[in-house]
């Protein structure tokens, strides 16, 4: 399906370059010049600016298509795929932000070596990068499709692109560079959206026709898409909120705890908005253009506005997928920067910020290789939040439930968890029990499981010395 004629395309592949060139020149400008600047953007960053990078990290490109086309065929509901963050922010600056913060790290590693020592360290680290690659090998995908529906693009050119304009984004400069450029995206994204969901309810002229039109489902809570998908989307969101790397990365870099918080509530209030909006433009979509695939139940609206305003949308759309692409990549740098290359050499701060941007760069454009070689990778996406929502149980237990701070629990648990969430996956999630429940319940069941192994050695220990005295 060609979405736009070919002056159209021309216009938006001009808008696009000299949108990329502008907030290219401003990561430069505002690229960090330090460590600490290239982490956590020195712990200064605005609490506005921290909590659009929380957004804008959770709903990208791709949530706000999907979520579109979700509606589009089940509903109103569809809007829980993007409200699930907002309550996973809620619950984050209630629970998390603060304890999170007075941590001092800026990886979630760092926090969980805090109740658990050095090995359980590592094993988060490793099981968050493996998680993070695959997101971005995601995002590739994900972005380079975007990319090539708008401007007609070979699928593989498209992913070269992607994968050089967001790898200059944030190996420039870091957190602080592409926390300021992150709230152009953001607010160019948000801009986008306005546009198409004012523009549908113009062509629908209200809502009133589309209910008198379609099935009463369409505006119900849940709609066809259930109560349990949507428990799911609740779980599985905001069990990645609490542990993704950028997540902590963009906490780490408020002013102090109290502003940390406020940002994470702040985030919610961002995205609240963008949820109900897209899931409006996907109904309005299945009204107008009921014939359609529903794939294009967003960027259909592209043909039918001005063509300035579509070059405005999808320059919003692109800059989101450069959104999420570096912000999953600067986590995985960090991780692999105070995880691994820190403690092994100990650099001084100059090699380190020189070894950092060398490590991005290879961060940078390794998922482009995966997503050459598998891209039937991208079902893994929801796999990989469930791996990040048993690190997110292992630290609630850490804060919470110190009784069951052990640090053999905790390695048993997510080894163990690990591994059977994947068989899980590969199984096809026998029973029709889905990976993200077996991801939550697995590190419970394992940590207690350990617990009373213990109770019950000891007990038996303490037993033979007594027979013995």
């Amino acid at each position: 399906m060609s979405l736009l004629s070919s002056q159209a395309v021309l216009i938006i592949i001009g808008v696009a370059i000299v949108y990329i060139i502008f907030t290219g020149y401003l990561s430069l400008r505002w690229s960090g010049h330090s460590n600490n600047e290239f982490m956590t953007g020195n712990k200064n960053l605005p609490t506005f600016v921290v909590a659009v990078l929380l957004m804008s990290e959770f709903i990208g490109a791709m949530s706000t298509i999907g979520a579109a086309q979700t509606a589009f065929t089940s509903g109103f509901a569809a809007a829980w795929s993007i409200l699930a963050a907002v309550v996973g922010f809620i619950l984050y600056g209630l629970l998390f932000a603060d304890k999170l913060y007075k941590t001092g790290g800026f990886t979630i590693s760092h926090a969980i070596e805090q109740k658990y020592g050095k090995s359980t360290k590592i094993i988060v680290s490793i099981i968050m990068i493996y998680a993070l690659l695959l997101v971005n090998v995601n995002n590739y995908i994900s972005g380079a499709s975007i990319l090539s529906e708008i401007l007609q693009l070979k699928l593989p050119l498209a992913m070269i692109i992607i994968g050089i304009i967001s790898t200059f984004y944030f190996c420039i400069g870091g957190m602080k560079s592409v926390a300021y450029v992150t709230v152009i995206h953001t607010f160019l994204k948000y801009v986008g959206i306005i546009v198409v969901f004012i523009a549908a309810l113009m062509m629908t002229k209200g809502i009133a026709p589309i209910k008198a039109a379609l099935p009463a489902y369409y505006f119900s809570a849940t709609g066809h898409v259930g109560l349990a998908t949507i428990i799911g989307w609740i779980i599985t969101i905001t069990g990645a909120i609490f542990s993704t790397q950028f997540i902590v990365q963009a906490i780490s870099s408020s002013r102090n705890s109290h502003e940390a918080r406020k940002a994470s509530f702040i985030a919610a209030l961002l995205a609240l908005p963008l949820g109900l909006m897209v899931a409006v433009i996907g109904i309005c979509a299945r009204y107008l253009f009921p014939k359609i695939n529903n794939l294009y139940a967003l960027t259909i609206f592209l043909r039918h506005i001005n063509v300035w305003l579509s070059a405005l949308v999808a320059t919003g759309l692109l800059a989101s997928v450069f959104i999420g692409v570096s912000a999953v990549a600067l986590g995985i740098v960090s991780l692999i920067v105070d995880d691994f290359y820190v403690p092994h050499w100990k650099p001084t701060p100059e090699k380190q910020l020189k070894v950092t941007r060398i490590i991005s760069l290879v961060v940078g454009f390794t998922p482009l290789v995966f997503a050459f070689a598998t891209p039937q990778i991208l079902a893994l996406s929801f796999f990989t939040k469930a791996l990040r929502v048993s690190i997110t149980i292992v630290a609630v237990v850490a804060f919470y439930l110190p009784a069951f701070s052990d640090t053999k629990g905790a390695n048993i648990a997510l080894v163990g968890t690990t591994f059977i969430s994947t068989a899980w996956f590969l199984l096809g999630d026998p029973f029709g029990i889905s990976d993200i429940y077996v991801a939550l319940l697995s590190p419970l069941i394992l940590m207690l499981l350990w617990k009373m192994f213990e109770i019950f050695t000891k007990n038996t220990g303490n037993k033979a010395l007594h027979q013995e005295k």
